[in-house]
């Protein structure tokens, strides 16, 4: 199997917004070298969440994992995500696609921060 990971966040007009997921994709990429790590944005900012699939698709990945970088379960995680990757999947049936939950809902990634703002208040 071929797999990508998509960083898919929500996107701004500032395109200074991006640079933190870059980073974790730069991070990702060095730790995974086997995975293809790519962002996509869900609006203001491209590329689509579409269009990182489509290219993904067609340079042979067969296993796509979408990971939401989004804190809260607003309506966007509740049901414009999902029903996005509902529309790749009927459009692109032989990949199998995954959806991570929102990383705000991670416990480990709520640990994390938890963890670094006690340090940061005890220091």
């Amino acid at each position: 199997m071929k797999s990508a990971l998509v960083l898919f966040a929500h996107g701004a007009r500032d395109p200074e917004w991006s640079v933190p997921f870059r980073n974790i994709q730069t991070k990702l990429a060095a730790r995974c070298p086997e995975v293809a790590v790519e962002l996509a944005f869900l609006e203001l900012m491209p590329p689509a969440l579409s269009e990182t699939v489509e290219r993904l698709a067609a340079s042979g990945h067969d296993r796509i994992t979408v990971a939401p970088m989004f804190m809260a379960q607003g309506g966007h995680v509740k049901r414009d995500v999902p029903r996005l990757v509902a529309e790749l999947r009927e459009c692109h049936p032989h990949i199998a696609l995954e959806l991570l939950p929102a990383v705000g809902e991670v416990e480990a990634v709520l640990d994390a921060i938890t963890d670094w703002l006690v340090n940061s208040v005890k220091s």
